[in-house]
């Protein structure tokens, strides 16, 4: 994986960049904002994750964020941020930055959002995912299927999801906890199978035919076909 990392701090930037490249990653490190945005529009895919700093010389990180979005750019983004006030992260999120990481931080916890970023799908989808008969709108939260709208809760929303954008993939549980449950959650807990059980409850058309299947010993899979 090839990382682009634009920090002002060199001592930071050095530190970040070396523990990177110990974990196996490839780092570009550039210090300036208008620098970094002028890296991003001539080598826009050759990134696999940028790591940006918020508060750089000349553009600011969310800035960039903002104008990489516009070009379309898809690669994703995670900035870095000495501010920790919530207004500032729901306006890094609307300028595109798929995650975002309050300084002072730990490395570990750096690597592990890495690695939670990277595990997303990198396809862009449409607004409205629809899968055999049913329909979900992301930003309205709503679902129905056939026309009838479904009451889910929030979790069994994120699952259905998660599984409209893999459709007829078999997903195992290791993923699901990853994507849907933070770190507190042990693998061996059975929450991901109460939570299926309860989606599959609310999905069934009562005709006998099962969209959401078990794949026995591997995970779940939601069919386009019953």
């Amino acid at each position: 994986m090839k990382i682009l990392l634009v920090e002002d701090e060199k001592k930071l930037a050095d530190a970040l960049a070396q523990g990177l490249e110990a974990k196996g990653y490839t780092v570009d490190v550039v210090s300036d904002g208008k620098k970094a945005l002028n890296r991003i529009s001539l080598h826009r895919t050759d990134y696999d994750l940028m790591i940006l700093d918020l508060m750089l010389p000349s553009m600011d990180g969310d800035e960039i964020c903002k104008t990489a979005r516009e070009w379309g750019v898809t690669t994703p983004i995670l900035i870095l941020t000495a501010r920790n006030e919530t207004g500032k992260k729901v306006d890094l999120l609307l300028k595109g930055a798929d995650d975002y990481l309050p300084k002072p931080f730990s490395f570990d916890e750096l690597v592990a959002r890495i690695h939670a970023l990277m595990r997303r799908p990198n396809e862009i989808h449409p607004a409205i995912l629809k899968v055999a008969d049913i329909e979900l709108d992301p930003a309205k939260r709503t679902v129905t299927r056939g026309g009838k709208e479904l009451t889910l809760t929030l979790k069994e929303f994120g699952l259905l999801e998660y599984f409209m954008r893999h459709p007829n993939q078999v997903v195992n549980r290791e993923d699901l906890l990853a994507h849907l449950w933070d770190f507190n959650y042990a693998s061996f807990s059975n929450v991901v199978d109460v939570h299926i059980k309860n989606l599959r409850r609310k999905l069934d058309t009562g005709d006998g035919g099962r969209i959401l299947e078990t794949v026995r010993g591997i995970g779940y899979r939601l069919r386009d076909q019953v």
